[in-house]
């Protein structure tokens, strides 16, 4: 918590003031979480970047108002609420227009943030790498453009960005437009070279025959504490929506002694900004790319169902088909935080699906049996060749039997013809290292 000690040097909490408010529509979409679980979920966001909550409340919304979406009753019950806390920040957790997020702060002379300004703020200030801040910065541009509001300048001091944009007048807000046009072609161009810099990686990774196996799921679903469990890793996890967000990769060797490279990747989480899956294309490239998906769950969590919903929509988002997304392994994890019949109950229940397994990624519970999956599946994506290999190129029958899983070998009289399951990251390999193709290729 950020303190500063007073003239008595008595500590003082220097944190943000706000007030989180989740607007809950009488009419229109419905939700499949309950309104409470959706601000409580806001509050848990908020946290993330150390505010100090001072008001959190479900905000009943008969009929939306074009200009500020609250009812002026609503309004002027939290005015006073807003001036004798004197609170600087009021998060309202959904979508605002421009318009209803200036009339907003007018009326309560305060800064109001909705939800997508809000997981931008998480973002811009959890950005470590290069990478991750161009991505961020992208993302809060086009965010930017199409409101020209300034930021806050708080949270622009703490993550030590350019914050957003904007000032008085209209001749003020076509400049503004014209230097985040500017900068948003900068920002693409740079990001297509890390786009580029990826694909080399990725083509290096196929050179040296190593599968990818991406972890998937929620944010706090507990991605980062099982990738920690299984890499030996110490990957920053904490109980808090997005922890960690870099993309990270490390080996892994499976019991049957292949190696894997196993990617932790960003948190999603419901309603996620359209301009931040963007942004995060290049980064969860990888995603498509990967060899095995695996989902990450917390079956602890009330909202369990309706965040799987939610990742398969974010997966959809990037052009991943429904048949890859069917195939993903999914892990149940937090078991160590059910009650001993929900663990069974959903242990018997995992036990009947191919693609489910219960672990917890904290006490290890489940996470060989998981390295053995990852083993079993990935020989299943192994392919069944047959090469002729003469008697003077013994190196290339070696390295088939170091790299294979021979099937039957025959040895005749110019040489020897052997069948093995191979994959085809590992066949792509030989035939480049030895020139030689696998019979039935022209």
């Amino acid at each position: 918590m950020a303190s500063q000690q007073n003239d008595d040097g008595v500590d003082r909490d220097t944190r943000v003031r706000a007030i989180v408010l989740h607007p809950e529509l009488k009419k229109g979409r419905k939700s499949s979480r309950s309104a409470e679980a959706r601000l409580e979920e806001a509050y848990g966001l908020a946290l993330a970047i150390d505010l100090d909550i001072r008001l959190q409340e479900v905000v009943a919304v008969a009929r939306p108002k074009p200009a500020t979406l609250l009812g002026s009753g609503v309004i002027e019950k939290f005015h006073d609420f807003i001036k004798t806390e004197e609170i600087e920040v009021v998060i309202v957790d959904t979508s605002l227009t421009p318009a209803q997020q200036r009339n907003l702060e007018r009326a309560w002379h305060a800064k109001v943030i909705d939800r997508t300004g809000l997981i931008l703020e998480i973002f811009g200030e959890r950005a470590r790498t290069k990478e991750g801040k161009l991505q961020v910065d992208l993302a809060q541009l086009s965010y930017q453009r199409s409101r020209l509001v300034r930021s806050w300048t708080h949270l622009e001091r703490q993550r030590g960005g350019a914050g957003f944009m904007g000032g008085p007048g209209e001749r003020q807000i076509e400049i503004d437009r014209r230097l985040i046009d500017e900068k948003i072609i900068r920002l693409k161009a740079d990001l297509e070279l890390v786009k580029k810099t990826r694909e080399l990686h990725r083509s290096a990774r196929k050179k040296v025959s190593c599968p990818v196996v991406s972890l998937v799921g929620y944010t706090n679903a507990g991605k980062s504490t099982l990738f920690n469990r299984l890499t030996n890793s110490d990957v920053f996890a904490q109980d808090l929506l997005f922890a960690t967000l870099d993309p990270t990769m490390r080996r892994v060797t499976l019991p049957s002694g292949k190696e894997i490279i196993l990617s932790d990747t960003v948190g999603f989480i419901s309603e996620l900004p359209t301009t931040l899956i963007a942004s995060f294309r290049a980064t969860l490239e990888e995603v498509r790319e990967a060899n095995i998906l695996i989902h990450v769950r917390d079956m602890s969590h009330e909202d369990t169902e309706a965040q799987k919903d939610d990742v398969k929509a974010v997966l959809t988002g990037l052009d991943l088909d429904s048949e890859i997304q069917d195939s993903m392994l999914e892990i149940w994890n937090k078991s160590d935080l059910l009650s001993e019949e929900a663990r069974i109950a959903l242990g018997i229940q995992a036990e009947h699906n191919e693609l489910t397994m219960l672990c917890s990624a904290v006490t290890g519970q489940g996470c060989s049996e998981l390295l053995l999956k990852i083993d079993e599946i990935l020989q299943t994506q192994d392919q069944v060749v047959e090469f002729d290999i003469s008697y003077q190129n013994g190196a290339a029958l070696s390295w088939l039997h170091e790299h294979g899983e021979v099937l039957e070998q025959e040895h005749h009289e110019e040489g020897v013809r052997i069948s093995l399951s191979i994959s085809q990251a590992e066949m792509d390999k030989f035939e480049s290292k030895f020139r030689i193709p696998h019979l039935g290729k022209e």
